[in-house]
């Protein structure tokens, strides 16, 4: 770990800072360096057939990288490499209703549940025969990661969670908001709605635009870096499982009950103990918690880190070289 340290020519890395101390913007690396993977496979893990970036040695220490919405693996196109150089095994999956990964059965119900969706990548690990990985991620991804750390510790072996404690649940989401904080998740209401439904189905890519510069209003991406993302939501399954997710969340759509189980324990909020950095850039647009109102649900080792230079929602993108550096510092303190 010294070793890629060095390589990544850490500086104020803040794995010996306390909680909630800022770090100043560390990005040596020019996000946007890279636009495309070098290696995609597809491979049965699960309900799904799933497609997925490779980088790294088969023997390095694995490291598995999750996107959110409405994003894809290329949030992580200048992370992968980095992480690649030091050792790492590096695994960059589609999740469920984006790209080239597909469900198996078209009897299968195309389901946003954020258990279901950690179910995938529980699957997909036993598929590539990954026992214990450092889990990295934001939004949907950040949750998934959350939500792995939490159930099952024993297969992370530390996270990154770009804004924090992302574990809710139905019956939490009765509670309103102040009006301010509801604006905010103006899009959640709106795919409760049949009208939002066919409005994101019509315009998916226009509405995906519309979240970029919202949530990363200083990020100045450009058509091409915008279009490579895109591409992933053309899969035939992404508007059911993002409305799904969207209305599950307020208790306005049914789950599977396979898994009730997982649920209820997550609707207990339950602490992580597995060695954790959050992160947070400076200029996110995106609704999120203050990172004083997660510190006390990691119990192990935990760091947080504000990023600044104005980044936004789409942490690992914008600013590649810190979110690679928190990977390396939470694998190190495993």
């Amino acid at each position: 770990m010294s070793v890629a340290a060095a390589q990544f020519a850490l500086s104020g890395s803040a794995a010996a800072e306390p909680a909630g101390q800022d770090t100043s913007d560390t990005r040596a690396l020019k996000p946007g360096t890279n636009t495309s993977f070098a290696s995609l496979k597809q491979i049965d893990a699960g309900l799904l057939n799933v497609g997925y970036a490779e980088a790294g040695p088969v023997s390095g220490a694995p490291v598995i990288l999750l996107h959110g919405w409405p994003y894809d693996i290329h949030s992580f196109v200048d992370v992968a490499p980095l992480l690649a150089s030091s050792g790492h095994r590096v695994i960059v999956p589609y999740l469920r209703g984006y790209g080239s990964t597909r469900f198996l059965s078209n009897e299968t119900m195309r389901n946003g549940q954020p258990s279901a969706v950690a179910v995938d990548i529980i699957a997909l690990m036993d598929a590539l025969k990954i026992d214990k990985a450092t889990l990295a991620g934001f939004d949907w991804g950040a949750r998934t990661a959350d939500i792995i750390a939490a159930l099952w510790p024993e297969r992370c072996k530390g996270m990154v969670s770009v804004s924090g404690y992302l574990i809710g649940s139905p019956e939490a989401e009765k509670s309103p908001l102040p009006p301010k904080a509801e604006l905010a998740w103006w899009y959640q209401f709106y795919f409760a709605t049949e009208r939002g439904r066919a409005g994101y189905e019509k315009y998916t890519r226009d509405f995906a635009k519309l979240i970029w510069q919202l949530a990363s209003p200083k990020w100045k991406f450009d058509d091409a870096t915008f279009d490579r993302s895109a591409a992933a939501f053309d899969n035939p399954d992404h508007v059911p499982v993002a409305i799904h997710n969207y209305r599950w969340r307020l208790g306005l759509a049914d789950g599977e009950r396979k898994y009730d189980d997982l649920d209820k324990r997550l609707a207990a909020s339950p602490v992580i103990s597995v060695p954790t950095i959050t992160m947070e850039g400076d200029a996110n647009g995106a609704p999120h918690p203050e990172p004083s109102a997660y510190a006390k649900k990691f119990s192990g080792r935990y760091t947080h880190r504000t990023i600044k230079g104005g980044i936004g929602h789409n942490l690992p993108q914008e600013a590649p070289q810190a979110f690679a550096e928190a990977v390396v510092d939470v694998t190190a303190e495993s």
